[in-house]
């Protein structure tokens, strides 16, 4: 999937930040929840005295998640009702270049994405987590040498990565953003922008609301996902110059798949009568929040829960259409890697927008990964609980 979940422009970090379970990650002037401020390096940190009843620091977790564009690892701890990320990795590889129109993954793109996960499995050997989980998406999905491609990774690298189906895609993908969903919303419409498909996940709470983040799934109504994505739309219509004629033929591209999903019209009418709002989970979204804030660098923890609204969404728009690929190039929050991408982002999240009006959606610079370390954390606790406290068996039992 993912253009995906971040601004590509802005690598992960070790010490990011802690991810609350429910309130969000608070941001400037928003959220509930608390960010903790980044961590000294070895070298600064002072050790800290024993103390006698000091807490166990807990399991490490990791995940990876190997899109059409790019790969990104995450390693974290549990911390309260989220986690705390130790490590991390993002690097675009575009792993599915010219997958749309040949069928298979080219040899650069290979060796591109080789190099990148070994510098994973470098971070996953020095921090030796408990559990992962490494998955593999649309680009292995629809490669005819997807397969052969992982037994290559496995045998000289030593990772070994399962390729997911589209509806776990999705479920992970809700679960990672989850706890950004507005607590007072009847629903949301949650959509992962990728490189080769895009994710779309229909959130019904008039029934009532999950209490775990990590069974947030549990309330998908409908989903479907769209076998277009940045890279896929930039291979069919061109990324660089990108005319009005030719964004809106993107547009009815994409919306022509959208009559597929199933339920459209319910949920045209849900959004005209309860509080529903969009959230949005790839470098597309995150690359107009950062535009929208002026800012002269990508700064995730400004643009990661924030709040745009409609009319914010078009002036953004516009302006990002009227620039031209050398500015786009330039511009800090987009970069040379981005630049032909972009646009193709903007005419999914167009079509998107036309095909269900709300009045705003909030910016998630979170997905995948974050998706699955709830996951297998949650497990976790779960499999604690019960170990902790087992059923007890009846007399007649």
């Amino acid at each position: 999937m993912t253009d995906s979940d971040r601004s590509a422009a802005a690598p992960s970090s070790a010490n990011d930040a802690a991810f609350p379970s429910r309130d969000g990650e608070s941001q400037p002037g928003r959220g509930s929840g608390a960010i903790d401020a980044p961590s000294p390096s070895p070298e600064q940190r002072t050790p800290p005295a024993p103390h006698p009843h000091r807490k166990h620091r807990g399991p490490v977790y990791a995940a990876l998640d190997l899109g059409t564009n790019n790969c990104r690892l995450l390693i974290a701890r549990p911390h309260d009702h989220g986690f705390r990320v130790l490590d991390g990795f993002t690097r675009i590889v575009r792993l599915g270049e010219g997958v749309s129109t040949s069928g298979r993954l080219g040899e650069a793109a290979m060796e591109r994405t080789m190099e990148a996960l070994r510098q994973c499995r470098n971070k996953l050997r020095e921090h030796q987590p408990a559990r992962m989980r490494l998955i593999a998406t649309e680009a292995c999905r629809a490669a005819e040498n997807g397969p052969a491609f992982l037994q290559r990774v496995s045998t000289e690298i030593g990772l070994d990565l399962e390729i997911v189906d589209r509806r776990t895609e999705a479920e992970l993908a809700v679960t990672g953003c989850a706890d950004l969903i507005d607590a007072n919303a009847a629903g949301a419409l949650m959509f992962d922008i990728g490189g080769g498909s895009s994710e779309l996940a229909w959130l019904d709470f008039r029934g009532g609301r999950p209490k775990s983040q990590g069974r947030m799934p549990a309330s998908i109504r409908s989903w479907q996902s769209l076998p277009v994505g940045v890279v896929s739309i930039a291979e069919k219509f061109g990324g660089i110059d990108v005319t009005p004629q030719v964004f809106e033929a993107m547009v009815a591209h994409v919306s022509d798949h959208l009559r597929q999903f199933r339920g459209r019209e319910k949920l045209r009418q849900m959004i005209a009568s309860h509080p529903v709002h969009l959230i949005g989970t790839s470098g597309t979204v995150t690359t107009l929040a950062g535009l929208h804030l002026g800012l002269e660098r990508y700064e995730r923890q400004k643009v990661d829960g924030l709040w745009m609204k409609r009319a914010e969404v078009d002036e953004t728009m516009k302006i990002l259409l009227a620039m031209p690929f050398d500015r786009r190039v330039a511009h800090p929050c987009i970069g040379r890697d981005r630049a032909d991408l972009v646009l193709p982002g903007c005419a999914i999240f167009e079509a998107i927008r036309r095909e269900w009006p709300t009045d705003r959606v909030r910016v998630a610079d979170r997905g995948l990964r974050e998706g699955i370390l709830i996951s297998l954390m949650d497990a976790d606790r779960v499999q604690s609980r019960s170990t902790r406290y087992p059923l007890r068996r009846s007399a007649n039992g």
